[in-house]
């Protein structure tokens, strides 16, 4: 992809207009695979004290998507017993409501040198490229993490290893404009001049 595919908005205009919506409310398509390409490159060009780059991507797309969904409804029934067929579905369904849903995994470990706090830092910061990287490219995203990225069972069955947490799932796909905003902090109340 070069330059000129992307859409003609100023990072400030992609910044002002970028906002979540449902993973229910994305449809597709999703990105291509160089858009997607361009996506991970883009989510990964981020602060890294120490070069240690503590985070890595988890592809969720076409039959992934479903595996997924395989392991939410396994995990929830183990863990929930009683759960009844509606409530597996909709653990089934978390993955495949989007059409494209990337993990960001936080591979952040101690360190003689790098404190763990800045290695999450930088995982969050992988997030957050993600989806104005997307929203500059016309797509819709949500970040979520949910119950499946802090329950080790369902970490695991993703190929995640013990010291690695999930920092988000990134859910990408397109979406009709909101008509309204969420109200937004009262910049007065969170501003500290010193």
């Amino acid at each position: 992809m070069t330059k000129s595919d992307l859409p003609q908005a100023g990072l400030l205009d992609v910044l002002a207009r970028r906002r979540s919506q449902k993973p229910m409310a994305l449809t597709g398509p999703g990105p291509d695979a160089d858009q997607l390409a361009t996506l991970l490159r883009l989510a990964a060009r981020v602060p890294d004290h120490g070069k240690l780059v503590p985070w890595r991507f988890i592809v969720f797309q076409d039959e992934g998507r479903d595996r997924a969904g395989d392991v939410c409804a396994r995990v929830w029934a183990q863990v929930n017993p009683h759960a009844d067929a509606t409530r597996l579905a909709i653990e089934h369904a978390r993955f495949s409501e989007a059409p494209l849903v990337i993990g960001v995994v936080s591979r952040a470990a101690p360190h003689a040198k790098i404190p763990q706090w800045e290695q999450v830092l930088s995982a969050g910061a992988v997030c957050m490229n993600l989806t104005i990287a997307a929203t500059a490219m016309g797509f819709v995203t949500c970040w979520l993490t949910d119950w499946m990225a802090y329950n080790r069972d369902a970490m695991r069955a993703f190929g995640l290893d013990e010291h690695e947490t999930i920092a988000g799932f990134i859910h990408i796909g397109h979406a009709p404009p909101l008509d309204d905003d969420r109200v937004r902090p009262d910049m007065d109340a969170i501003i500290q001049n010193f």
